[in-house]
């Protein structure tokens, strides 16, 4: 007979493996399942930025994270071509502004942590379907890979953090909002001998150029090309990504020096939208329940951050006065509250739509002014309260000191930054 868990969650990776370890700390009998073998590397986004750094302190991690060699990134480059600004000592209470461990590093990490507090974890295990009982999900049955048995687990709670293509979302249907179609393609790999020692994003026309540094010395390196340029881009992928690296001349003299260490890595199905993320005994976080581009490298903060608001409501509606699905639309609540204004500019930007000619002006503003540009990055990475540096007055404030105030329209694409 199958043993009954508090919770089972499908996807051990940035958001599973985070609500695992939460909710075993909290004392929950908890199962972690992963149909890939740990440790491994994934084709994914690994810049952690915006709540991501604070949780993983909180959480007894971040020391972790940095002894696997990877460095601090404190400071931020966002070069639009005719505007360039860049923050530095980008640092607050210890913690940088970002961190890119490698995914095989990063989610070993978390495994091990929530192993750690209690969870049990199977790799290689695949998922094959979810046991549904009188209108609820109750558990899951799946195939333990490395001995072939057939195995099914019950459980009270089933977590989908099985990425946008989730399984348990397909099977539940799960609605979709707030969705916009894949916008870019985007394609990446590692470099050695380019020393570059904070994020770069690098806007020319219609595409981005984005670098970061990494462990073992390595420098990531990201173009995103709008999607309908796929399989153009594809048939000459070398040829085509030197090309656009010679849109940023210093980046693409460091890249002929360098070395290229790995192959190309690339994603291509990039829809943006918001799932309903409970229903009766299911929930979903991460990329389950909340997809968007790459662009600002969302992925892994909002992760961490949704584990958190989740972990939070199923405790209130295991043990609290309010019932459970009253208590996981709260944590929809929440989650949406704090990712949809990212979400929209996140959208923006991927799209590359011209921007407000007030934004663009204070962009030229602060550039140069090395106090205002750090205080402009910090309001974004929210190191101090955006509200602060984003607000029509001290937008105003800072395009009059410059004199740079015009009515006229948006000379290139970009998009609103506030």
């Amino acid at each position: 007979m199958s043993r009954v868990y508090d919770v089972a969650i499908v996807g051990a990776r940035c958001a599973g493996a985070s609500t695992a370890l939460l909710l075993a700390r909290r004392g929950y009998k908890v199962l972690l399942v992963d149909r890939a073998r740990f440790p491994s590397d994934i084709g994914q986004g690994h810049y952690i930025h915006t709540d991501g750094p604070r949780l993983l302190k909180e959480w007894g991690l971040l020391d972790r994270i940095v002894a696997t060699g990877c460095p601090p990134v404190t400071s931020h480059t966002y070069d639009m071509g005719h505007v360039v600004v860049s923050g530095h000592d980008l640092i607050a209470d210890g913690v940088a502004a970002g961190y890119a461990p490698r995914r095989s590093l990063l989610d070993a990490l978390l495994v091990e942590a929530a192993v750690a507090a209690g969870a049990e974890f199977r790799d290689s295990f695949g998922v094959d379907s979810f046991i549904i009982e009188r209108g609820r999900v109750a558990g899951l049955r799946g195939r333990d890979m490395k001995s072939g048995a057939n195995i099914a687990e019950r459980a009270f709670l089933t977590i989908g953090a099985d990425g946008r293509n989730s399984g348990l979302a397909r099977v539940v249907n799960a609605p979709m909002y707030d969705a916009v179609a894949t916008l870019n393609a985007w394609f990446y790999s590692y470099w050695s001998g380019v020393p570059v020692s904070g994020l770069e994003i690098h806007v020319r026309a219609d595409q981005a150029i984005v670098a970061h540094p990494t462990n073992d010395r390595l420098t990531l390196i990201a173009v995103s090309w709008p999607i309908a340029e796929q399989h153009a881009v594809q048939a000459a992928m070398a040829l085509r990504f030197m090309q656009a690296a010679e849109k940023v001349p210093h980046l693409a003299e460091l890249m002929r020096a360098g070395k290229r260490e790995e192959r190309f890595y690339g994603a291509t199905n990039l829809p943006n939208f918001f799932r309903k993320p409970f229903g009766p005994g299911w929930a979903l976080v991460g990329d389950a329940g909340c997809h968007k581009d790459p662009y600002m490298g969302l992925g892994c903060g909002d992760a961490f951050r949704d584990a958190s608001f989740l972990a939070e409501s199923i405790d209130e509606g295991f043990t609290g006065p309010m019932p459970l699905e009253m208590a996981l639309a709260g944590y929809e609540a929440r989650r949406n509250a704090a990712t949809q204004m990212q979400y929209k500019l996140n959208v923006s930007l991927a799209a590359f739509e011209p921007w407000p000619a007030e934004e663009r002006q204070m962009m030229a503003a602060i550039a140069g002014n090395q106090e205002e540009m750090n205080r402009f990055f910090r309001a974004r990475e929210g190191m101090i309260p955006p509200e602060s540096f984003f607000n029509p007055e001290n937008i105003a404030r800072l395009i009059d000191l410059a004199g740079l105030r015009t009515t006229s329209a948006p000379d290139s694409k970009g998009a609103s930054l506030g």
